[in-house]
C-alpha cells in the first residue's frame, strides 16, 4: 500500500509537469500546470461546488520537485512504521481522510477568518502534506515512545517528533503559505483522533466505512485464488469479550516492549503475532 501511494504520488506530479511544459511549448499563457487548475482544492465554496472532486485529488498533486521529494520522504518514514504496525488498510484510510481532513480544515478556516479573506477567491492548496502529517501524528500517538535515529539529531521518540512537526505549522501559518499550514493542522487532528478512537477500542467513525470501502478497493489488487479457513466465532458473549481483552493486553505487552527495547527485541513468535493482528484489522 505505501508503495502505491508513493507511485501515484510520482505519476501525477511527472504528468502535471509535462501539461506545464506543452502550455509553454505553445506559448499558451497559463500560471499553473492543467493539472494544478483541474485537481488542486480551492478556498473559494464557488469554485469547490465546480470542482468537487478535488478535496481528494489534491493530495496527489506536486508541482515542485522539493515538494514532492520532502513529502515522499516524511511518507515513507511514516508510512512504513504505521503500516508495521496497523496494516496498509489503516494507512489507506489514514492518508486518505487525513488529507480530506486537511482540505475541509484549510477551506474553513479561509472562509472565516478575516486575514485570509483577500486571497480566498484565488488561493488553492496541493500536496500530500495533510495526508503525510496525519500518518506521522497517527503513529505517534499510537506508539509515542517508540524512538528512531534521525540524521544530526540522534535518538528521538515518535512523540516528540509529531510535537515538533505540528508546532512547526502552527508557527507558520502567519508566514508563507498558510494554506498548506493550516491543513497539516487538520490532517493532524484526524491522525490524533483516529488513533485515540482505535486504542479506545470505540469506532467512531461507521459512518465512514462506505468511503473507507470505496478507496480500499481502489487500491486493492485482485485477488489470488486461496483457501481460507475462519475461526468460529464463540457462542458466548461473555467468552467472545475475554478472548478480546487477553488478545489486546498481549498487543499492548509487545507494544510497550517495542517502546522500552526497540523492534529487534521482539521473538520471532511475537513479530508473527503483531504481523497477522494488523492484517485481520
Amino acid at each position: 500500500m505505501l508503495s502505491r501511494l508513493i507511485l501515484i504520488n510520482v505519476i501525477v506530479y511527472i504528468l502535471a509537469n509535462i501539461s506545464s511544459l506543452i502550455l509553454s511549448l505553445y506559448q499558451i499563457p497559463h500560471t499553473h500546470s492543467l493539472f494544478t487548475d483541474w485537481f488542486a482544492v480551492p478556498s473559494n465554496p464557488e469554485s469547490l461546488l465546480q470542482k468537487p472532486w478535488t478535496i481528494f485529488t489534491y493530495m496527489f498533486l506536486h508541482e515542485d520537485f522539493m515538494h514532492i521529494l520532502f513529502n515522499m520522504i516524511m511518507l515513507y518514514f511514516g508510512g512504513s512504521l504505521f503500516q508495521q504496525f496497523l496494516g496498509g488498510k489503516k494507512l489507506l484510510t489514514t492518508y486518505i481522510l487525513g488529507g480530506i481532513a486537511g482540505a475541509a480544515v484549510y477551506i474553513l478556516a479561509f472562509n472565516y477568518f478575516p486575514m485570509f479573506s483577500e486571497i480566498t477567491k484565488t488561493s488553492m492548496a496541493l500536496g500530500a502534506s495533510a495526508s503525510v502529517l496525519a500518518i506521522l501524528v497517527a503513529i505517534a500517538v499510537y506508539i509515542p515512545d517508540y524512538s528512531v535515529i534521525l540524521f544530526l539529531f540522534g535518538k528521538i521518540k515518535m512523540k516528540y517528533i509529531a510535537m515538533a512537526l505540528v508546532l512547526m505549522d502552527i508557527l507558520s501559518i502567519e508566514k508563507e503559505n498558510p494554506g498548506g499550514h493550516i491543513a497539516h493542522l487538520g490532517g493532524a487532528l484526524w491522525g490524533f483522533i483516529y488513533i485515540l478512537s482505535i486504542r479506545k477500542n470505540k469506532n467512531l467513525f461507521l459512518f465512514l466505512n462506505p468511503v473507507k470501502k470505496f478507496f480500499t478497493n481502489i487500491f486493492k489488487p485482485k485477488p489470488k485464488l486461496r483457501v481460507e479457513y475462519k475461526k468460529q466465532r464463540p457462542v458466548n458473549d461473555d467468552e467472545y469479550n475475554r478472548i478480546r481483552a487477553e488478545k489486546q493486553q498481549k498487543i499492548d505487552a509487545i507494544l510497550d516492549k517495542i517502546s522500552k527495547n526497540g523492534y529487534d527485541s521482539l521473538t520471532k513468535e511475537e513479530k508473527e503475532f503483531l504481523f497477522s493482528t494488523s492484517n485481520k484489522n
